[in-house]
């Protein structure tokens, strides 16, 4: 029997870690850091759990909201994609050369 494959988490759900830990270190409240950056907390609160899908006017005014730029909130929660990202699958009967883009388009 082979283990269930890891799922890899989707952006939403990292984006949302990563606002939680944000607006966790600066103990704030929901209701505070929604209202700085012009939404609902109850939407803030969906978008920390991972369960809506920001724009990226929302993603750039929540960034402000807590006291970071776009471009470092992004690259954070890149990194933890990347972190969180499950090894590749390697079948004993394929050899890694048999895969590689060279020998697939030859």
């Amino acid at each position: 029997m082979r283990p269930a494959p890891v799922r890899e988490p989707l952006w939403r759900e990292a984006l949302g870690g990563q606002l939680r830990s944000l607006r966790l270190e600066r103990g704030e409240k929901l209701t505070e850091t929604a209202g700085r950056a012009g939404i609902s907390p109850q939407y803030l609160s969906e978008v920390e759990r991972g369960r809506k899908e920001p724009s990226s006017e929302m993603i750039a005014a929540l960034a402000g909201a807590l006291g970071t730029s776009l471009g470092s909130l992004t690259r954070q929660v890149a990194e933890d994609l990347l972190r969180a990202r499950p090894a590749p699958a390697r079948h004993p009967a394929i050899s890694p050369l048999a895969i590689s883009p060279v020998l697939l388009a030859a």
